[in-house]
This record gives C-alpha cells, structure tokens and sequence, in this order.
C-alpha cells in the first residue's frame, strides 16, 4: 500500500446534554473564577468580547462560543443531527483516497450512579450503548465502531463534575462492564478517556483489557488554553510529557505518557469542536509528513454527540484537502479505529480466543468454573461477570492457572454458591482486538458465545 494516514473519528457519545443559563455562568467560574450574576444580555456581550476581563476575552469567547453552547438537549435532537451524517449521502461527500466514505467510532458511556443530574442526562445502564446499536443497525451504518467510554464519579456523584479515579466514589465500572457481558455479550476493544483523563489506576486497568487507547492528548498549550484554571498544570487530561505524534506506542508500566514495555497500544487524539487542544491544520500535515516518512501516522480526533458535529467533520474535512495537495503520494484513508491500529501497525492476522466453559460439581455446594483459550487472551485473565438470580451483577478474579490461557474459579459460600446465580460471563480479546464473549445459563447449562471485530467483517 501506499504511504497512508488512517483517519479515526472517535466521539464521546453520551446522548444528550442541557445546560441553562445558571449553569453556563456557574463552569465560566469555574474555568476562569469569574463570578457574575447570571444573565443572558451579559452571555450575549461576553460572546461578542465586549466585556472588560484582563486580556482573557478570548479564551472566554472560545468556551461560550454559540456554536459549543447549542446544546442537543434531546434525544429528538440528537437523532436529527444523526439522520443527516449516517446518510450515504453526507458520508460520501468527500470520500478518502480509496473512494470511501466517511466512517465514525462511538465511543459509549452509562450514565449511572448519580445523585444528581442537573444537565439532564439520560441515566441507566446500556441507555446511550442501545439507543446507538439500534440507530447503527436501522441505517444500516455497519462500518462504524461500537467502543468504550468511562466517566469517573467526583466526590459528591454528580454527573456533570469531572473526576480522575476509576474505583473511588462509585462500583459503576464493574457494573457497566459486567452487564454489558452478561446483557449485551459485548465487551470493550477500545477506549477513549472520559475527561480525557487516564491515572495509574485506569492505566493498570485497560492493561489487562483493552488493547487499543485513544486517549493521548499531547500537544502545545496556547495562550487561551493556559488562561483555563480548570485544566491548568496537567489537571485531568494530563499528557504533556506524552509523544506529540501520530504514531501508537506502548506505554512505560509506571508512566502511561511515555513509551515503554506495556502491552496496550495507545494513540494521540485531539479535540474538535470544542474549547481546547483542538486539531489544527498543522497537525493534519504533520501526520501526512510522518506517512511520508514511512512512519504509522494515525490521525484521530474526538467532539460529542450532545453539539452539531456536521461543522466539525466538515472543518476535518477542509484540512484533509489542503494536506493531502502537499503530500500527493501520500494516501488518507477513513478508518474503523480497530482497524486503524491493525493496518498502521501491520499487525499479523491471529485467531480470536476459543472461551470454553466448564461447570464441574466437587461436593454439595461446591462448584469449579474451568476456563480454557488456546490463543493467549490478551491480558493474563479473562474478565469475569456473575448475575445472581436475585438481579444483582459481580466482578470478581479468576484463580490463574496458566496466565493467558487457563483459568478457574470455585463457588462455595466464600464466593456465590451456584443455585444463587442465573448467568456466568467470560470475556476477552485477543492482541489485534477481536472480541469473545461466553456467557452461560445456569439454569439450562447452555453457553452462548459471541464474537466481535473479526478481521475483514464489518464492526458493528
């Protein structure tokens, strides 16, 4: 193939989002410390820089930007928005080097375990996943990716804060996941930072799961980015020591920003349609230059389902052009983000992880679960999801027999004894991201096993 740049639309689908008048003047004191009344004629007067701040009357006109405070606030909205851009038509109006059209990645997160939800989020497990599978499957958009997004719980569980740690505040991870196996017998190949944020504690974790990160964020602050207070000095979306390239790497076990021994690969992906470390036309070359150099140059970028992303895709669109005229040997191709690191890598083709599942009885209420993949699982084990038959869903260790390939668990009344569950999930990926799913029902014995990402079918 010719020299290419994988292109990688990742969005942090999240549904629909409302924000008043209150709220918007509540984040610019939050972002800025400015603390007004709040008032429309006054949002009007900040947008148009007709308001005296101290030389930070750009950096503000960039966060209440009209475009960024157009919120979708319903689903209705939403799905408008998505009706165009799911066309044939929309896709094609610019299609890559190879002749195709335009491809997206919808990063999913639940909106769950909250107390309170001011900005009227659509709470409940699988809520923003299924709307989109179901849209994805009636416009027959089978190209696009279906992947994982996470929003860590702040202090006080309100689901318009930011937070950083994966296991504080709330159990929602495991949640999410394991009904997402036991439920949907989906489980994640790809992720993308909720906040932008990754912390030793979700970098340990994607390293015994997800292969593919789309998380890195490096690139120069500007002048509007340092006047933010809310993400000044590495604040959540930490990356300023990361490679500000396209090309994956693996991260350092003790410092995911900079190359080094871990299994998982991650990528640089910047912002569009929103206030900071935005995508710029020098980017876009860059990673044409980088192709050109004979390097695996992926360039993905990432906005949100809850504005109009038409603008931003179509902006994308503008910069591929001009780059693409000062690089003509170079090709652009749009991408899958699975398929992106499969190609840019060159990773060689294996086969997905043969999960078999073994319920043995060895006394009255003792019960082993023997798991067995003859390719290795990408990390040492296997995730591990039970559903009791009381509804209540569990996450919990396998006991390794031999790491990648081997595994037991034992249910006595340490663990759950098996008259007290309905189902048992086991999920995996192999190194290139194709997904297995096992599930089992206690009560019949039956397991049902799905598969996911299969090198040469369509994702979703």
């Amino acid at each position: 193939m010719p020299p290419t740049v994988y292109v990688v639309h990742c969005i942090d689908t999240e549904g629909p989002l409302h924000e008043s008048v209150e709220a918007t003047f509540e984040r610019l004191k939050d972002i800025f410390g400015l603390d007004f009344e709040p008032d429309a004629a006054l949002l009007k007067r900040l947008q148009a820089g007709q308001v005296d701040l101290g030389g930070r009357e750009a950096a503000v006109r960039k966060v209440i930007d009209p475009h960024l405070l157009a919120y979708n606030d319903t689903w209705d909205k939403v799905d408008a928005m998505l009706i165009q851009m799911l066309s044939a038509d929309y896709r094609m109006h610019q299609p890559d080097t190879y002749g195709n059209g335009w491809v997206y990645n919808w990063f999913c997160v639940d909106h769950v375990d909250y107390d309170i939800n001011p900005r009227r989020r659509d709470i409940g497990y699988h809520s923003v996943y299924d709307h989109y599978r179901s849209l994805l499957r009636d416009t027959l958009s089978h190209h696009d990716g279906l992947h994982f997004h996470y929003h860590a719980h702040n202090f006080r569980r309100e689901a318009h804060r930011c937070a950083t740690h994966w296991w504080a505040n709330s159990d929602s991870l495991q949640q999410i996941i394991s009904r997402r196996v036991i439920d949907r017998l989906w489980f994640p190949a790809a992720h993308r930072a909720g906040f932008h944020v990754i912390r030793p504690d979700s970098h340990w974790f994607l390293e015994q799961f997800v292969p593919f990160d789309f998380s890195n964020q490096a690139t120069k602050a500007t002048a509007e980015d340092r006047a933010q207070l809310g993400i000044m000095g590495g604040r959540f979306g930490d990356w300023r020591r990361a490679p500000a390239n396209w090309q994956p790497y693996h991260p350092a076990h003790d410092d995911y920003q900079i190359p080094g021994d871990c299994r998982r690969w991650t990528t640089r992906c910047l912002n569009i349609g929103t206030r900071f470390k935005l995508l710029t036309l020098a980017d876009v070359r860059q990673a044409f230059a980088e192709a050109s150099a004979g390097k695996p140059a992926i360039l993905a970028f990432t906005n949100h389902d809850f504005r109009d992303m038409r603008p931003d895709v179509d902006g994308v669109r503008g910069m591929l052009s001009l780059a693409s005229k000062d690089f003509p040997a170079v090709s652009y191709r749009y991408c899958e983000a699975i398929e992106a690191m499969r190609l840019a890598l060159g990773m060689p083709l294996m086969p997905p992880c043969e999960l078999t599942l073994e319920l043995q009885s060895v006394g009255d209420r003792v019960h082993v679960l023997r798991a067995h993949s003859p390719t290795p699982t990408f990390g040492p084990q296997p995730w591990l999801a039970l559903k009791t038959k009381a509804g209540t869903y569990h996450y919990d260790n396998f006991d390794i027999d031999e790491p990648f390939h081997h595994w037991q668990y034992v249910f006595d009344d340490e663990t759950f004894p098996v008259n007290a569950l309905s189902s048992i999930g086991v999920a995996a990926n192999n190194a290139i991201g194709t997904t297995s799913v096992a599930v089992m029902d206690i009560t019949t014995g039956k397991t049902t096993h799905r598969r996911w990402n299969l090198p040469g079918t369509p994702p979703a």
